[in-house]
This record gives C-alpha cells, sequence and structure tokens, in this order.
C-alpha cells in the first residue's frame, strides 16, 4: 500500500516560484511511475507532469513546459515540482498521484494512488 502527501502550495504573485513536494510511503514506492495533477473550481483535471523510476524520462502538460520541473529522490521516497514564472492561470489544486507501469502517464484514470492536494494561488 502507498500513500502521498503534498506539501508546498501556498499564495505567490505572478512571476514568481514555488515548490511542491509529494512525500510517499509504502515498499511499492520506488516502483512506480509518479505524476502531478491539477484541478481548478469549475474545470476539469489537468495534466501537469509525470517522472519515471530513475527519472530518465519526464512528460509535460503543453501548458506548463518551459516552466515547471518535475524531480525525484528516491532515497527519501520524495517526489517535486518546480513551478517558475507562475501564472494566475496555474492557480489550483495540485495532487500527487502514483502509478504501477509509465503507460498512459497523462490520463488520470490510470493512477492508482493520491494525495489528497495543495493550494497554489497566484495573484496578479
Amino acid at each position: 500500500q502507498v500513500a502521498l502527501v503534498e506539501s508546498g502550495g501556498g499564495l505567490v504573485q505572478a512571476g514568481g516560484s514555488l515548490r511542491l513536494s509529494c512525500a510517499a510511503s509504502g515498499r511499492s514506492f520506488n516502483s512506480r511511475l509518479m505524476g502531478w495533477f491539477r484541478q481548478a473550481p469549475g474545470k476539469e483535471r489537468e495534466f501537469v507532469t509525470a517522472i519515471s523510476l530513475t527519472s530518465r524520462s519526464t512528460w509535460y502538460g503543453d501548458s506548463v513546459k518551459g516552466r515547471f520541473t518535475a524531480s525525484r529522490d528516491n532515497a527519501t521516497n520524495t517526489v517535486f515540482l518546480q513551478m517558475n514564472g507562475l501564472k494566475p492561470e496555474d492557480t489550483a489544486v495540485y495532487y500527487c498521484a502514483g502509478k504501477s507501469t509509465s503507460f498512459s502517464y497523462s490520463y488520470s484514470s490510470r493512477y492508482e494512488y493520491w494525495g489528497q492536494g495543495t493550494q497554489v494561488t497566484v495573484s496578479s
């Protein structure tokens, strides 16, 4: 069994930066693809990024390419999302998710484990 807990959200000004963390527990954590999704009020859940076990492969949604960076530290069972050049449209609840394989990395329905989310608010 895997448990995920996000942290690092908050209020930032447009153009600023924020670093999210996802702490994982469970013996199978290191064998899973990790992803970040976000959801704003009244909008559909959106794929943000995913990262493979060894960090060799990363994938990003079109809206965050060039601004967000995913990383992973398997020694501490932690994944990160570095967000730079934040925009008001980035405002959302950000969720960490885990998956047993790297297939269908951008589909939320294929992920097995989810955290409770952390709020990110970007002001104009």
